[in-house]
């Protein structure tokens, strides 16, 4: 004990920041696939003139995949057996296994607005949702790595993060009809947190990402069934057509690697920290796709890289901030 009467701030195991660090990275290269992802989404929902049929077309490959890879590798199997026992004994609550909601939300958003709005508009939309909600999410102990308080660290790296990600779109945002269709991946956005948090949850009771990961594939592509026949039911039959280009059919798959790699690694990081990771990698992806395959909604230049370079630095501030000290 100290002899004035103060308390040492604790010290963090070099493996856990080794840990934090690598978890970081990981979560940045997942966000550039996100980012990817939106794209590859929302161009499919251009040509089925329909963004829902586009979200079940993703999901549902990607359900396909999984059906397949789980039952067929030990640790899947060993993980469905987990799964049903913590739901068994209780120890893994049902409305926990519901995270691919939010995530079917997510992918129908990208296909109904990433063609109008560009996927850095979209991104920023997502980012305003994501940033406050990880906060309410990391307090609220919903996730694996329990109670998180908000300290001064984690509320400037989430509102830094937010402010980078206007100035990267800020010429954007003035059009008061991007502002309307920006409100669906807001929305989607504050999803996406509690969803990395019960899907961790998830991959803690069967111990297998894969287990995990198949849960939110399912419980998504069955929300999507019953969204697509309201929407047919309402609306008709898409007016477009299926694509020829394999690569408009990867959304699914890389939906895959980015849940895995989220309900794996949550724990480690809390959902904040890997909320804004993620963000980063999905503002780097955005500025690459807008700067080298640009689409009519792309408008890089300056205020996008400077953007992207906030976003980075407000992902270094939250990690070297985390846990706070006293």
């Amino acid at each position: 004990m100290s002899t004035t009467g103060t308390v040492a701030p604790p010290t963090v195991p070099a493996s856990r920041r080794v840990g934090r660090i690598a978890g970081v990275g990981l979560a940045t290269a997942s966000g550039v696939a996100v980012s990817v992802q939106s794209r590859i989404n929302g161009e499919l929902g251009v040509r089925l003139a329909d963004g829902i049929a586009a979200a079940l077309v993703s999901f549902g490959l990607g359900l396909l995949v999984l059906l397949v890879l789980v039952p067929a590798t030990p640790v899947g199997r060993r993980g469905l057996r987990e799964l049903y026992a913590a739901l068994g004994v209780g120890r893994l609550r049902p409305w926990q296994c519901l995270g691919g909601v939010c995530g079917a939300f997510l992918v129908a958003a990208q296909g109904l607005t990433v063609g109008a709005l560009g996927v850095a508009v979209f991104t920023v939309a997502v980012v305003a949702g994501q940033s406050a909600s990880s906060l309410a999410v990391d307090r609220a102990g919903v996730g694996p790595s329990g109670r998180q308080r908000v300290t001064t660290a984690r509320l400037a790296g989430a509102v830094l993060t937010v402010l980078a990600v206007l100035l990267s779109v800020g010429d954007r945002l003035g059009d008061p009809g991007a502002l309307a269709l920006a409100a669906l991946p807001l929305l989607a956005g504050v999803g996406i947190a509690w969803q990395q948090a019960v899907n961790g949850r998830v991959r803690d009771a069967s111990g297998s990402a894969l287990t995990a990961t198949l849960v939110n594939f399912s419980v998504g592509t069955v929300a999507l069934l019953v969204t697509f026949a309201v929407d047919v039911a309402i609306r008709g039959q898409p007016a477009g057509a299926f694509p020829g280009e394999p690569r408009l059919y990867l959304g699914g798959l890389i939906g895959i690697v980015f849940i895995a790699v989220a309900a794996a690694l949550v724990r480690f990081t809390g959902v904040l920290l890997f909320g804004l990771a993620t963000i980063a990698g999905q503002v780097i992806g955005a500025v690459l796709l807008d700067l080298f395959l640009p689409t009519a909604a792309s408008h890089p230049g300056p205020a996008t890289l400077a953007g992207a370079a906030l976003t980075v630095v407000a992902v270094l501030i939250t990690a070297l901030g985390l846990p706070s000290r006293r």
